[in-house]
């Protein structure tokens, strides 16, 4: 496995961004103020475009946004960051502010499915070609790249059949074809894994997971590059889509506790896994930190911990098996969330593809029967004992 980052993740989690107090306060304040005002006009001047530090509008920048970018930012080794009001938010604001008509994006079949229909719906309408490749065909996606390929964009582990992407080795043919690689980084955390290490410009993250980690504020962060952020910034700021300065202070207070919160989703996702794995009612598991799993040795290699997150199949593959399943989990919540507290479960057909059709998820591998399982902090004994029981269904 890797060596951790230096300075320690779980500190960084804590204190980062938090130096400049305000008013003697030991918590981050929430401005709720739309504007900043100044009373001197050469001052605000200065601070308008940027020359001086300051803020001026919350659609623009936020003193409680900035510290929340701050702390991303250098948990994932970046040289800059921006955020906005959602992962698919930052996504969108990464895409359209960094291609053009004419532009050529290749990526993976396993993307979440957000992320899936920009690629297929929206990208294509304005004159920007999409190559879709078999996610773990390096190959195949290495030698896409080198047709002349704009920006190359990954997901590592997939969103929801856990697949594993050599972070390092596609980053490296992505700049030697001089494109742009974005990873998208939610599964991991950047407790886990943290991309721009490995070579990737761009580290995003759906900050309403794992980075919240309570359910309870919606957020994007995107990380990396400083040219490449103020370029998606820019776009952002204009778009509109800003993060709320409330989500912020909410995403903040979250992130106090992500390393330990990590800690315990690693430790119980494989516990449940190695669990799942021996059970006769389930025909396959999907998590990397089994020995089994296809990616294991990328992952061990890439990774620090394995990640919350693991998908599995019934060995009775129907829709109306899984609704067995889910009525008699006591220790769940079927909802269309991941990373948080609970341990959180459900078909790709209501959570990570809902977007998608039938056949649009069979082409991407995602059969019906398929459910996501994202572990949260419980005992493991009790999780374990919780499936036990409803696969008696």
């Amino acid at each position: 496995m890797k060596k951790p980052i230096d300075p320690a993740a779980g500190t960084l989690a804590v204190w980062a961004g938090e130096e400049d107090r305000v008013r003697h306060a030991t918590q981050v304040p929430v401005f709720h103020s739309v504007a900043f005002g100044y009373r001197e006009l050469d001052q605000w001047l200065e601070v308008a475009p940027g020359r001086q530090p300051g803020h001026i509008y919350s659609r623009n920048t936020n003193p409680t946004v900035q510290v929340f970018e701050e702390k991303v930012r250098r948990l994932e080794g970046a040289e800059a960051a921006t955020s906005a009001a959602s992962g698919m938010a930052v996504i969108s604001a990464a895409l359209f502010g960094l291609l053009k008509p004419g532009d050529r994006v290749v990526s993976v079949r396993d993307t979440y499915g957000g992320t899936h229909q920009i690629f297929t719906e929206f990208l294509p309408r304005f004159g920007i070609q999409v190559a879709l490749c078999d996610t773990t065909d390096h190959e195949a996606i290495e030698a896409e790249i080198a047709g002349g390929y704009t920006l190359l964009y990954l997901e590592s582990p997939t969103n929801p059949t856990c697949k594993v992407v050599d972070l390092a080795r596609l980053a490296s043919a992505a700049k030697s074809a001089g494109a742009v690689c974005v990873v998208d980084n939610t599964f991991a955390t950047p407790i886990n894994q943290n991309p721009l290490e490995l070579g990737a410009d761009l580290v995003l993250h759906s900050a309403t997971k794992y980075l919240g980690g309570h359910a309870d504020a919606l957020g994007g962060v995107i990380c990396g590059r400083g040219d490449l952020i103020r370029t998606i910034f820019h776009f952002r700021e204009i778009n509109g889509a800003a993060l709320d300065p409330m989500a912020a202070y909410l995403l903040l207070r979250g992130m106090k506790t992500l390393h330990l919160r990590v800690r315990q989703q690693n430790a119980n996702a494989l516990v449940v896994a190695r669990f799942l794995e021996k059970h006769p009612a389930v025909d396959q598991v999907f998590y990397p930190g089994l020995e089994s799993h296809p990616g294991h040795g990328i992952a061990r290699r890439q990774m620090r911990g394995f990640g919350g997150m693991l998908s599995f199949i019934l060995l009775d593959n129907r829709l109306e098996a899984v609704g067995r399943f889910l009525a008699r989990l006591r220790y769940a919540h079927a909802a269309a969330n991941l990373g948080a507290v609970e341990t959180i479960v459900g078909p790709p057909a209501t959570t990570s593809h809902v977007e998608c059709t039938a056949e649009e998820r069979a082409a991407m591998g995602i059969p019906e029967g398929l459910i996501r399982y994202s572990t949260g902090i419980e005992d493991p004994e009790d999780l374990v004992a919780d499936l036990e029981r409803a696969l008696e269904a």
